[in-house]
């Protein structure tokens, strides 16, 4: 019994990280975020989907401790999020009008890490949780660069409940900062590893939880 309800705890927490990672995307990927804030949306999204990615990989793969884990986590949270993409299409929207960000390669640099260093947990943390914080938001950038112009798409589908103050306006680039990249890169960098660290902390505690 106590086997089982350890893996259903296991199981439970990726369903609900994966679910709430596609929650994350709607809410902090969509065009409309994009153009409203311009670059510095990019830096935020950066972080939110790189510690979103790592925590639940980290923990998942430590979970298995089978190296390609956590691709197959991000291939999970891709899939989530281009069927969610269909509540925009029933609502009248675009099928692409929300941008599914790219983590499978992140992910795969994660699985590359634990598999090179022979399983360490440690380097899959410091390591691993670097790489992933540096290699999304550059990833993230390259799928932007291929969708259909998102200042045209916000003007054309705008958010019915969107507050006046929100509405779209011309992005200002280099306003704050040049290189919406190299910030989010180093930011999501620097907090990937402490999440990261997070998600294999997990693991242990709901071990000693269900052991109690």
């Amino acid at each position: 019994l106590m086997v089982w309800l350890r893996r259903t705890t296991h199981y439970l927490f990726i369903v609900v990280v994966a679910v709430n990672s596609t929650l994350l995307t709607i809410n902090a990927g969509d065009y409309i975020f994009y153009t409203d804030w311009a670059w510095t949306s990019f830096v935020v999204f950066s972080i939110s989907q790189s510690t979103m990615l790592v925590v639940g990989a980290i923990y998942y793969m430590l979970f298995t401790g089978v190296p390609g884990t956590a691709t197959y986590y991000a291939t999970i949270m891709t899939i989530h999020t281009w069927v969610a993409k269909g509540a925009w299409f029933a609502l009248g929207y675009p099928y692409d009008f929300v941008v599914t960000p790219v983590w499978i390669p992140s992910a795969m640099l994660l699985d590359l890490t634990y598999w090179a260093t022979r399983r360490n947990k440690h380097a899959a943390i410091i390591i691993g949780g670097t790489l992933v914080g540096l290699s999304l938001p550059i990833f993230n950038m390259i799928n932007l660069l291929l969708v259909r112009d998102p200042l045209e798409m916000a003007f054309k589908y705008p958010r019915p409940t969107l507050p006046p103050y929100m509405t779209p306006i011309e992005p200002q680039v280099g306003k704050f900062y040049n290189s919406p990249v190299a910030l989010g890169s180093g930011a999501a960098a620097v907090l990937s590893v402490p999440i990261a660290a997070l998600g294999a902390k997990l693991n242990t505690w709901t071990y000693r939880w269900m052991a109690a």
